[in-house]
């Protein structure tokens, strides 16, 4: 029997951020975090906290910027360093020192970073097709072909482009989903439509344009492909980017964003590794195949 979800909660963190969240199960067991990614929200997530709120405390927030939550203005409010300490606070206060932190996308370019430079936090990490900076931004520097399936980065970091994204009943929106040769989208009916809609012309400050919080995860980041001309460069270093906490991997390889490249050497900065690999599977498997995904999530909380 799925579990019952409560949406409408709110968390102030006491830095000026107040995070919506939901949530299912009773608090006190294990807590499970899922973090979610752009142009999404908590309920990216809702099949996962039925069936996990059935043994765990299961809990995914509105990241900072999106959709309930503060949408703080300006970029500088987007780095990385906040983001982290937003969800180190969230933590705190749900009364865990820890979590599984399940994570997809921007959620789980945010996961990543917790996982490296706070790993007290992070009891196992499962992430849905989001790389690893370290791999990411190799990427970025010298594959061509994700350089070029990351363009989209550069025209998001460009203002004014969260107008542009409202634009004709959010067309372009809805595409991320439903075109450039998306496969599997039928889970994108009217009504899921209209609820994404209703999200994306959310603005929980008052003070921002809709959308500007999110786009702004894209402006804030040091990585984005090379403009035209441009060339980047990136010297890191495999140890600088190493995990120390069990990592589970799910990628959809018909992802047209991020391609399997950055899958390789992943087991260079993840000793603790399981990928799966699921060809039909798009950018969008969470909702594609969620059966699936919760079959693979239940197994890697356990090995």
């Amino acid at each position: 029997m799925a579990a019952s979800v409560t949406a409408g909660q709110f968390a102030e963190l006491g830095n000026g951020i107040r995070l919506h969240y939901a949530s299912a199960g009773v608090p006190g067991r294990p807590l499970m975090l899922f973090l979610h990614g752009f142009p999404e929200a908590w309920f990216e997530w809702q099949d996962q906290l039925e069936e996990f709120g059935t043994d765990h405390f299961a809990v995914a927030p509105d990241l900072r910027g999106f959709n309930l939550s503060s949408q703080p203005v300006g970029v500088e409010n987007y780095r990385a360093r906040l983001i982290l300490d937003d969800l180190r606070r969230f933590i705190g206060l749900l009364g865990y020192e820890h979590a599984i932190v399940v994570a997809h996308d921007w959620g789980g370019a945010v996961a990543w970073n917790l996982a490296i430079f706070l790993p007290q936090l992070v009891e196992r990490l499962l992430i849905i097709n989001s790389p690893h900076p370290y791999q990411f931004m190799r990427a970025l520097a010298g594959d061509p072909a994700q350089q070029a399936a990351s363009q989209y980065m550069n025209w998001l970091r460009k203002p004014g482009s969260e107008g542009a994204l409202l634009e004709h009943d959010c067309q372009l929106l809805d595409g991320m989903f439903i075109g450039n040769g998306q496969a599997d989208s039928q889970w994108y009916t009217p009504a899921v439509r209209e609820r994404y809609h209703t999200m994306w012309r959310q603005n929980a400050s008052g003070s921002a344009v809709a959308m500007q919080g999110a786009v702004n995860y894209y402006r804030s980041s040091p990585a984005r492909p090379p403009l035209e001309g441009e060339t980047i460069t990136f010297d890191g270093k495999p140890g600088d980017w190493t995990l120390r906490v069990p990592v589970r991997v799910i990628w959809g390889e018909a992802d047209i964003a991020l391609l399997p490249v950055l899958l390789e050497d992943l087991e260079l900065v993840c000793p603790d590794l399981h990928v799966t690999r699921i060809a039909q599977g798009t950018h969008w498997i969470i909702h594609q195949m969620p059966a699936r995904v919760n079959a693979l999530l239940r197994g890697y909380l356990s090995n």
